[in-house]
């Protein structure tokens, strides 16, 4: 069963990238279970598990009858971490999907942010400067993967000094997200110094107990990602100058076969 699974999520993830390269437009429709299982060498049984999880992403839809057929990428789960990093590969999704994450982050985590100002126990801004020195540390290593670790767990330690359940909820697909999406910025030197910055800010308007000032950092903070992200993510050609620059040490993994 285990072994199934894995290959419907393996053929899944083949279907998706053969939609996202035009050769199942959408509207149109997929080959048959059996073309597919052929195609694949795989089961029909597979093949329709694959089927089915995409259904359930909205990324195809069964018409009874008449068979299976592609949606528009707009029409995807948007909470699926894997499939916004593919979709934001695409045409005019590569700008306009990361610019929404930041926005949807901006209105969450300002609020989080002044209500962690209120809220901190010494405790919560002992872990943050523990996540903060494990950012300059993974920094100064060029270690992309530790450092979007250490700056994740920085922004959960905020949510949770922030004790608001119903906003925690709110974030936790957002924090999947991020954990993909993170590693494209991450990867430059330049973006990892900003960050630090900025948390260094947010860490010590939270340990002053200052939820103006708290909410204004963390909306700058999150400004300065939004630059970042048009300058060496949306922008290859400055990101290419930063690597020649110097930060040779680029990328990380974003999920299984949909990196930008």
């Amino acid at each position: 069963m285990g072994s199934r699974r894995a290959l419907a999520e393996d053929l899944a993830d083949e279907i998706v990238n053969d939609i996202l390269a035009g050769t199942y437009p959408p509207h149109a429709p997929l080959p048959s279970e059996t073309e597919l299982a052929e195609l694949a060498g795989v089961s029909r049984l597979t093949v329709r598990e694959a089927v089915k999880a995409l259904a359930a992403k909205s990324v195809v839809r069964v018409e009874h009858g008449r068979g299976t057929f592609v949606n528009p990428s707009d029409h995807w789960s948007v909470l699926d971490p894997v499939l916004l990093v593919a979709r934001s590969s695409q045409g005019e999704d590569r700008l306009a999907l990361p610019r929404k994450l930041i926005e949807a982050r901006r209105v969450v985590e300002v609020a989080v942010a002044e209500l962690a100002a209120e809220r901190r126990s010494p405790e919560d801004v002992q872990l943050l400067e523990g996540s903060l020195a494990d950012m300059r540390a993974a920094a100064e290593a060029q270690d992309t993967a530790a450092f979007v670790a250490a700056d994740i767990a920085f922004h959960q330690q905020v949510m949770d000094a922030a004790g608001n359940t119903f906003l925690a909820s709110l974030f936790d697909p957002l924090a999947r997200i991020l954990q993909l999406t993170r590693h494209q910025t991450s990867a430059h030197a330049p973006v990892r110094a900003h960050a630090i910055e900025h948390h260094e800010r947010i860490l010590e308007a939270v340990r002053r107990g200052t939820p103006t000032t708290a909410g204004r950092m963390m909306r700058d903070h999150m400004k300065q990602t939004e630059r970042d992200m048009d300058t060496y993510v949306l922008d290859p050609g400055a990101a290419m100058l930063d690597i020649r620059a110097g930060d040779g040490r680029v990328g990380g993994p974003v999920g299984p076969r949909t990196t930008r």
